[in-house]
């Protein structure tokens, strides 16, 4: 455990980043605002740190990292074989949230992949992420910077909330735009396969690539592939529609529950950035159940019925 005070720091600021960058070449963890949710981050070359992350997440030691790179440019220091359809795809979607398992170099240590001959690689579109990892010079692994299993930090605060002295310093750089985690892509298979939803849809990626994409099946090989997963402390319940909801919320209110109805399936670009905000806050308020209405079944709307279906199983 770091014995020291959590700072969060202008992640805009020189002084910030010189601070990150000095944690991490000391084997320290920080909190990394990318476009999708903060990141617990630690240098890729640094097993001890890596280490930490397990620790502090309490996340089980097989179930692999992404590894976050400065640029496509450094996509064939840590991975080899990689097919022409996911350099095509890299290059028309990088930085942005897609995530790609590709077979790893030797420049890969075992505790980042779960010992697995794979590795997951993506490079964030954020600014301060950015600005750090191009400083740094190296790679940084980041999964989610709060307790396995749990909800995911949209804003520098939420990674305190979460974490408190277990991270070195936060670096802010405002709320998540996205606001879900990226999208997994398994580039090793015959065909490839999504193993996690995101912003990138598998119509974007068969647009771009020209080829035929599978969903996920089989074992867990990727983070939030578990069933139950982004559980707040509340309870989660699952509305089709404003109307159901509305009337699953009165029933709830009616046998003595306090609970709230989360709708913003009309705007699912809003609905994603708000989605973990929104579960953090009924927890604060003490809500009992949340009835979420989910959005339709198409495009981002996939990743976020993924996301509240993970909630509700988790809290149930």
């Amino acid at each position: 455990m770091i014995n020291q005070p959590t700072q969060i720091l202008d992640g805009d600021a020189e002084s910030g980043i010189n601070l990150a960058i000095q944690n991490l070449r000391n084997n320290l963890l920080i909190g990394l605002p990318t476009e999708t949710v903060y990141g617990l981050a630690a240098s890729a070359s640094s097993r001890l740190a890596i280490a930490k992350i397990y620790k502090v997440k309490e996340r089980p030691t097989n179930h692999p990292l992404i590894l976050h790179l400065a640029s496509y440019a450094d996509l064939d220091k840590w991975t080899v074989n990689v097919p022409d359809y996911a350099r095509t795809l890299c290059k028309a979607i990088w930085p942005g949230p897609l995530t790609v398992i590709l077979q790893r170099s030797k420049n890969v240590c075992d505790e980042i992949t779960g010992f697995r001959e794979t590795v997951a690689v993506r490079v964030p579109n954020h600014r301060v992420a950015l600005k750090l990892l191009n400083k740094l010079n190296d790679g940084l692994v980041a999964p989610s910077a709060n307790r396995f299993g749990k909800v995911s930090p949209t804003t520098a605060q939420h990674v305190v909330d979460d974490l408190g002295s277990d991270v070195s310093l936060v670096l802010d750089g405002g709320v998540c735009s996205v606001g879900v985690e990226s999208t997994i892509l398994d580039c090793t298979l015959s065909t490839p396969q999504i193993l996690r939803y995101g912003a990138v849809t598998k119509e974007q990626i068969e647009s771009i690539c020209e080829i035929d994409v599978d969903l996920s099946t089989g074992e867990s090989r990727a983070s939030g592939m578990l069933e139950k997963h982004y559980a707040p402390k509340c309870r989660v319940e699952l509305a089709e529609t404003s109307d159901l909801a509305q009337s699953v919320f009165n029933l709830l209110i009616q046998n003595g529950l306090t609970a709230s109805v989360l709708d913003y399936s009309s705007d699912v670009i809003f609905y994603a950035q708000e989605l973990y905000a929104s579960l953090r806050r009924a927890d604060s308020l003490n809500i009992d159940v949340v009835v979420a209405v989910m959005p339709a079944n198409y495009g981002l709307g996939v990743a976020i019925r993924d996301r509240l279906t993970k909630a509700s199983t988790a809290t149930h």
